[in-house]
């Protein structure tokens, strides 16, 4: 195995444990611990960040893998835009819908609860993509 994807295997390992940490510890225990309006200012002000993190890392992973695999490389940038297009895109039309919903807005619950699923399918693919790298990545070995 080289270095470089020795490298790619724990760049994607580190993303994809990131993505499952916060899924799995910090929004449980977010919503557990602080009262809905404060766990939402929590989450607005973390998702900006969160999804930075894992376009960065995504994009970094591409720039390594594109030296030795093509295949991952176009994962890694799938991934990358995957999280780009959620914090420009989806992200405010949540926040929006989440605005709108507590503002009275019967119909922006509805909307808030098909884009957040939507951005947890999108979360969900990515996980599944990094797995599917690294998976292919120990096979090019």
């Amino acid at each position: 195995m080289t270095i470089s994807t020795l490298l790619l295997i724990c760049l994607a390992a580190g993303l994809l444990g990131s993505m499952v940490f916060f899924a799995a510890a910090v929004a449980p225990t977010v919503f557990r611990i602080l009262p809905a309006e404060q766990a939402g200012k929590f989450l607005r002000a973390f998702f900006p960040i969160y999804y930075v993190w894992g376009f960065v890392l995504a994009a970094a992973i591409a720039a390594i893998a594109f030296t030795t695999s093509t295949t991952v490389g176009i994962i890694a940038v799938i991934i990358a835009l995957l999280f780009a297009a959620s914090r420009q895109l989806l992200m405010p039309r949540i926040n929006l819908a989440r605005d709108e919903k507590l503002a009275g807005d019967q119909d922006a619950d509805a909307r808030f609860k098909r884009l957040h699923m939507f951005s947890v399918l999108i979360n969900l693919l990515q996980m599944l993509l990094l797995i599917g790298m690294v998976v292919l990545l120990m096979i090019e070995t």
